[in-house]
């Protein structure tokens, strides 16, 4: 009996057995490329070095263009440096008017000048069978030859740093897509102050200003499977395991509310606008400083361990229990009700 693969992200064991065993013509520019728990890939180009990512929009509709410009960019800037460059592959539905390509296009053109990227390419069309848009974007940045990190730098002991909260991008997602149905349950102010949310999707800011810091060993931003999924990332990246503690993990009232009313856990709703920063000891509480000096909330959640099954979420009352790996984001659940 053949299995269907759940919505979102494939897992880890599919990445190892399919993808990661197809990767082309092998090339010595290649410094980093597919690996779990990677934001992106990291390439020679003469005295340069090019660090690029890949992410689709399929979940939202209403914001897409912006998004995907975030989106991509927020990879980017984890390895510590900014994007400059960026690319798409707008696909819509049958029936799309010349106006949702235009409201798309002064979306994404509205956030690259924001973060300062020029747009270079892409393609458009209108793809059938498809029921909403979907962007598939590329980022770029360039830097020099190791001035930058990777998600596989942590090490036993570094601290584990949050930046803003969980669930942050589908607080926003539903809070706008399933507005009529939260409205039911759920003051308009609350759902206005939640579809906000998408003001704080990048990261790009705080990835830099923790880089410049020092002591930053790896980043990653959770996006599919939220705070949960990122952690386990970032643990398999670089083969470790992890200790964190609910009480500092900060869930929004906002996302805590339109959580209880879909039944799903914020930990595992997509969160795309906070940051993972893994950072020496020495390092993590300037580093926590320098970024609420820039009213970025950020707290220390944690710390990685040495044995890579240890992978525990310590509960408010102390009690520890394993943290899960979500095999699905949460946003998809909530989507389907």
């Amino acid at each position: 009996m053949k299995l269907k693969l759940p919505l979102g992200k494939i897992s880890p064991e599919t990445l190892r057995k399919v993808v990661f065993e197809h990767l082309g013509a092998p090339n010595p520019d290649v410094i980093l490329g597919p690996a779990l728990g990677e934001d992106g890939a990291v390439v020679r180009v003469g005295d340069k070095v090019v660090i690029s990512s890949m992410d689709p929009i399929t979940g939202a509709v209403e914001r897409i263009g912006w998004l995907a410009v975030n989106i991509n960019a927020n990879d980017v800037s984890t390895f510590g440096i900014p994007p400059t460059f960026f690319s798409s592959c707008l696909l819509l539905p049958e029936n799309s008017q010349e106006k949702t390509v235009q409201t798309i296009c002064m979306q994404i053109d509205s956030a690259a000048k924001k973060l300062g990227i020029a747009v270079i390419g892409g393609h458009t069309e209108v793809t059938p069978e498809l029921n909403r848009p979907i962007i598939v974007g590329y980022a770029m940045g360039v830097t020099e030859p190791g001035r930058y990190v990777t998600s596989a730098g942590s090490k036993p002991r570094n601290k584990l740093i949050l930046t803003k909260g969980a669930g942050i991008e589908g607080t926003a997602i539903l809070a706008t897509e399933k507005h009529d149905t939260l409205i039911r349950a759920l003051s308009e102010s609350l759902l206005k102050s939640a579809r906000a949310f998408y003001r704080q999707i990048s990261v790009v800011e705080e990835a830099v200003l923790a880089f410049s810091v020092g002591g930053v060993t790896a980043m990653h931003d959770p996006t599919e499977g939220g705070v949960a999924g990122g952690v386990h990332e970032l643990a398999d990246a670089s083969g470790l395991g992890f200790r964190i503690f609910e009480k500092d993990v900060f869930v929004a009232p906002e996302t805590s509310e339109i959580c209880k009313f879909f039944e799903i856990d914020a930990l595992q709703l997509i969160g795309s606008g906070a940051l993972l920063i893994s950072a020496e000891p020495r390092f993590a509480e300037k580093i926590v400083k320098d970024l609420r000096d820039r009213r970025i909330r950020a707290a220390v959640i944690g710390e990685f361990l040495e044995n890579p099954k240890e992978r525990f979420l310590v509960r408010a009352d102390g009690s520890a229990t394993d943290l899960v790996r979500p095999l699905s984001d949460h946003l998809w659940s909530a989507l389907e009700k």
